[in-house]
This record gives structure tokens, C-alpha cells and sequence, in this order.
């Protein structure tokens, strides 16, 4: 594997990561057809755990096999696959090196009451992610919890076992809970808060929503309008959430979140990439289509990023 200058350029970044993290990272930032060019598309899939089988997998139900999901992930020249342990720990054995393994240590479900204190349960482990030969391990915090600081603490942790050990964090930064209005949670003042949280608690790739136009905090409000802060456009709030990852200096990655139409995916890659974003993670919008059209959106949205 040559490493590309762009990639060279994207792991000095990293000043204070080892060897064995940075070689993570690059295998990443190496892998599939994106490989070299900087830009990432990531292949998630907790949403049994966040939304239930049925609800995740049955528009699909090839997709109840976690091997489909390795398969498609290959297939389709994906950067990474993410997935909570039991999927990762169903096909280690058969796809062993194929393809950048990302383990999401901790998960949540819908059934859970709590509405101002959402939080996680931690579902695996550092341990878990080298045993698998996992890249990386995916952490979710929600900023704005009443409980946050604790998933704070529990990452800043975790992070500091897996960078001993050689691995790469990654970050979703998803708001809610507390006070935050539904329609704050991709508020841009408030994604772009939870992106720089994300890149202060050692993220070496972060993971938000895609960010509307809407400002939640008054206080933010002022400054926004005060700097004259463009966000009129998908691409320039893009552009905000990246410049509030360290100015580029942070992977930042944009979920797809729930499922559009073929059109929807790939204007927001569009605006994604002139934002200077380094990519998509996009799940329910791949797997719960059948695998040939599938396969074709997500050549469609590598041909956006590689163009």
C-alpha cells in the first residue's frame, strides 16, 4: 500500500498519535475506491440496535444476514463498515482483512424512556476491537443529555486505551436531549458545536448529521449574524462544521440519516464535497434498497467524491 500525499497530509495532522494509529487511520483513508483521495464513504450499521430487525432490515431482508453487509461494503469499494460487536463477531472469521472494521462500542435502543438524559450503553470493548482486528472503535455522545458528561468521560477514556493500543476513534456527535428543540438538534450552530466537541475529546474521524439553516441559542444567533457567518447553503454550513473541526484538520464525515430518494443522497454528497467535507457514512439509505440498486447509488455517490 503507497500512501498517497494527500493521505500524508491528512495523518500530519494527527501530531501526538503512534504509529500503529496512524497506520489505521491510513488503511482506512487507503481502502476501496476512494482510496488515497481523502475522501471516505463508510458503510454503518447499529440501526438494529437503535430502531429494532424489523424497522432496520425488512425493506431488505438479505440485510438480516451481517455477511450481506461485509459483502456490500467490499462490493461497493467502501472505505470502512461499522457495526456493534455481535455483527462484527459473526463475519471476523470469513472477511478477516477484506475491509476496515470500525466496532461501535456502545449503543442505545428505542425503547428507552429517558427523553432529557439519553445516553448508551457501552456494547463493547477496546479488547473486543483488537481481538476482531478492527481499524477503530465508534463511540456516539449526544451533547446537550442531561447526562453527557458521563458519555464525556467514558469516550475520553476509552479513547485514550485504543490510541495506546494502535487503534483510531471515531466520533457520532449527535445532539439532543436536555433542552434542545427537535428542530436544534441539526441546527448548524448547534452541529457545529457538537463537531468541535467531538474534535476536543481526541476524534480522529467525526460523525454528525447534516446541518440545516435553523439557529437554536439565541446567543449563537447574535454572533452568527454579528459575523456575517454564511450558512445560506447546504455546502457553506458544511464548510462551517468542518472549519469548527480545528479548520480542517479533523476527518469529518456526514451521516445520511433516514431514507430519501436517490436524488436527495446525492445533492447532499454534492453540497458535502464543496463544503470540503471528507465524505459520507451512510447506511439505511444502502442496505434496506435491494443490492443491485444498492450497489449503483453508492457507485453514483463515490463518482461525486472522486470526480
Amino acid at each position: 500500500m503507497q500512501v498517497t500525499e494527500r493521505v500524508k497530509k491528512i495523518l500530519d495532522a494527527y501530531e501526538s498519535d503512534n504509529p500503529g494509529t496512524k497506520a489505521n487511520l491510513a488503511r482506512i483513508l487507503m481502502q476501496g475506491k476512494l482510496g488515497g483521495t481523502g475522501k471516505l464513504v463508510i458503510l454503518p450499521v447499529d440501526q438494529g440496535f437503535e430502531h429494532g430487525p424489523a424497522r432496520s432490515f425488512a425493506p431488505n431482508p438479505a440485510a438480516y444476514d451481517p455477511h450481506y453487509h461485509f459483502q456490500l461494503a467490499i462490493d461497493a469499494g467502501l472505505s470502512a463498515y461499522a457495526a456493534p460487536l455481535g455483527f462484527i463477531e459473526a463475519g471476523a472469521a470469513t472477511y478477516a482483512g477484506a475491509i476496515p472494521t470500525i466496532l461501535k462500542v456502545n449503543s442505545a435502543n428505542s425503547l428507552s424512556r429517558a427523553k432529557e438524559g439519553p445516553s448508551q450503553a457501552l456494547t463493547g470493548s477496546v479488547e473486543d476491537a483488537l481481538r476482531l482486528g478492527c481499524s477503530a472503535i465508534g463511540f456516539t455522545i449526544y451533547p446537550g443529555s442531561d447526562v453527557a458528561y458521563d458519555m464525556m468521560e467514558e469516550i475520553a477514556e476509552m479513547g485514550r486505551e485504543a490510541k495506546a493500543c494502535g487503534l483510531a476513534v471515531v466520533i457520532w456527535s449527535y445532539p439532543r436531549g436536555g433542552s434542545l428543540s427537535k428542530q436544534g438538534e441539526t441546527a448548524i450552530d448547534i452541529c457545529a458545536y457538537a463537531a468541535h466537541m467531538a474534535a476536543l475529546l481526541g476524534a480522529h474521524i467525526i460523525k454528525v448529521k447534516p446541518p440545516t439553516d435553523f439557529l437554536e441559542l439565541d446567543a449563537a444567533k447574535k454572533v452568527y449574524e454579528q459575523q456575517k457567518i454564511d450558512i445560506a447553503s447546504a455546502a457553506a454550513r458544511y464548510r462551517h462544521v468542518v472549519q469548527s473541526c480545528f479548520n480542517g484538520r479533523r476527518i469529518v464525515v456526514f451521516s445520511g440519516g433516514e431514507a430519501k430518494d436517490t436524488d436527495s443522497v446525492l445533492n447532499e454528497a454534492r453540497a458535502i464535497k464543496a463544503g470540503g467535507g471528507n465524505g459520507s457514512i451512510i447506511g439505511r439509505n444502502t442496505f434496506q434498497r435491494p443490492r443491485a440498486e444498492a450497489l449503483k447509488l453508492l457507485e453514483a455517490l463515490i463518482a461525486i467524491y472522486k470526480d
